[in-house]
């Protein structure tokens, strides 16, 4: 085993694995970062963390962990739900004591606002676990009151759900995904990540989003009838609007009307402002009455 430190004084993230006998688990849709460089290129995406609280998801043995503690967070919160980690998180605690907190838990069954109590500003930083990343993401885009408890988020996806959440209108990728993210946040892909990046290698690439929050965004309309409104188009993305969006109101037509949408057109057509047009409208129910 190496008797190598690394730029924070701790052992390689090779040779914690192998003494904690931590390989990825498939089941918890687990693909390590070992390269600190890297990982460090990830903490560095997400700004000046001197002053925030850095919440993060599923840290495996600490690689991006500590990468955020070298470059200046103020502190980290760690949510990891294997307990095979939890002791080689522990060595990253008592190397910055104060700064880390690991909290062994289910991030689908964190309570976010009593997680951060008190703490401003917040940044979200994590290598998503991918088997739930679209969930999480979608959780903390209808996340209310709205502007959120967090100021920014720097995420890792596989490369297809990266390029879904910055798709434009008429193309493939673009969904309910893509409507939902920048209707409430800025996104962009900020890091590409070829498979052997990762130990074990996935079978797809990955890629980092940045998303920065938009106070308030326009048209204004309640992101839960949004998600309705995307989820009745895009679940027919073939077939006219008139027709997907019956599954939403039976007067389908009516409400595109009254929203200056042509009921032929397709869900891969409509820009982020027209779904929110039709959420807002929906919403109001004047239309049912014209």
């Amino acid at each position: 085993m190496s008797a190598m430190t690394t730029a924070d004084g701790l052992p390689p993230l090779r040779d914690v694995i192998e003494r904690h006998g931590l390989a990825a688990k498939k089941s918890l849709g687990q693909n390590f970062l070992l390269d600190l460089n890297l990982t460090r290129k990830i903490a560095r995406a997400a700004g000046d963390i001197s002053k925030s609280t850095v919440v993060e998801i599923g840290p495996g043995p600490g690689g991006l962990t500590r990468a955020l503690l070298i470059e200046g967070a103020k502190n980290v919160i760690a949510i990891e739900r294997d307990d095979r980690c939890l002791a080689a998180l522990d060595e990253i605690v008592a190397r910055y004591p104060g700064r880390l907190r690991v909290h062994a838990g289910d991030a689908l069954k964190t309570d976010w606002t009593e997680l951060i109590a008190g703490a401003h500003p917040v940044t979200i930083a994590a290598n998503l676990p991918y088997n739930i990343a679209s969930v999480l993401l979608v959780d903390w885009l209808e996340t209310e009151p709205w502007p959120p408890w967090f100021d920014r988020m720097v995420l890792m996806f596989q490369r297809e759900v990266a390029e879904r959440i910055i798709a434009a209108p008429r193309t493939k990728a673009y969904g309910r995904l893509s409507v939902l993210a920048q209707y409430r946040t800025e996104a962009r892909i900020a890091i590409n990540l070829p498979p052997e990046a990762f130990t074990p290698p996935p079978k797809v690439s990955s890629a980092v989003v940045d998303f920065r929050p938009i106070a308030e965004p326009e048209p204004r309309c309640r992101v839960s009838t949004l998600a309705r409104v995307t989820a009745a188009a895009f679940g027919q993305r073939r077939k006219m609007l008139r027709s997907s969006l019956k599954q939403l109101t039976p007067m389908a037509e009516l409400l595109l009307r009254e929203g200056g949408i042509a009921p032929e057109r397709r869900a891969e057509d409509l820009s982020v402002e027209e779904f929110a047009r039709l959420a807002a409208i929906f919403d109001r129910g004047e239309w049912e009455r014209t």
